[in-house]
């Protein structure tokens, strides 16, 4: 890990794979990695990082910054913010514009537990009426914290699902789960995956447009304690 004087971590990846150095920023969460090839002195990443800064800097606009999730914070659940706040109660429990959280327990362990758990009973549900409309069955579902995609179908029918759905807005995870239901019959991008998923949530693009523009702010959450 370097730190650039303006404050940037910079992870550094060595890889034997690796011929030349690539500088990538994940426009998911504004992680910044560098790859190296094996034996490339650091002195050498130092220098190209320097020369990068400005494009670094670029690349990294717009980009939600980090925020930590903890009691005071109002984390989006289903859409909306909710104020964490310590109660006290044994679990935890959404009372108007709050998230009533157990107090004597860290604020990240228990938000997590709760979105897993909303995020699983939203995602079967949706999973489940979007399979019975599209005729098809799928064998399992499974939950994650990915980075690089919101949701995936293998060729044996496993669904696998982003559990930050769950702070999405509502119709936001019911697209998702259309989406990847969807590949349970087409199991590409063509013109008739695309028609099954339409047929399944009409006027799709909208939701669509919003894991575009907003979905880095989801994972611009850190769970650190989680």
């Amino acid at each position: 890990m370097v730190i650039l004087p303006d404050g940037t971590s910079v992870s550094l990846r060595r890889t034997a794979r690796a011929r030349r150095m690539t500088l990538r920023v994940s426009r998911r969460d504004g992680t910044v990695t560098l790859t190296l090839p094996p034996r490339l002195p650091e002195a050498e990443a130092l220098a190209f990082l320097e020369d990068r800064r400005d494009w670094l800097a670029r690349a990294l606009q717009g980009i939600e910054p980090p925020r930590l999730v903890a009691f005071g914070a109002a984390v989006p659940v289903e859409g909306r913010p909710l104020l964490l706040t310590p109660a006290p109660v044994r679990a935890p429990r959404i009372d108007g514009e709050t998230l009533l959280l157990p107090r004597a327990r860290p604020a990240a362990v228990t938000a997590a537990a709760f979105l897993r758990t909303l995020a699983q009973a939203r995602l079967a549900e949706a999973s489940d009426r979007h399979a019975r409309a599209l005729g098809r069955r799928f064998m399992a579902l499974a939950l994650r914290d990915t980075r690089s995609r919101w949701g995936s179908c293998t060729h044996e029918g496993r669904l696998m699902y982003s559990w930050r759905l769950a702070m999405a807005p509502p119709e936001v995870l019911d697209y998702v789960a259309a989406h990847e239901v969807a590949h349970l019959a087409h199991m590409d991008h063509s013109p008739a995956f695309w028609g099954a998923v339409g047929r399944l949530f009409p006027g799709y693009e909208r939701q669509r447009q919003w894991l575009r523009q907003h979905g880095s702010s989801l994972h611009a959450w850190r769970f650190r304690e989680a």
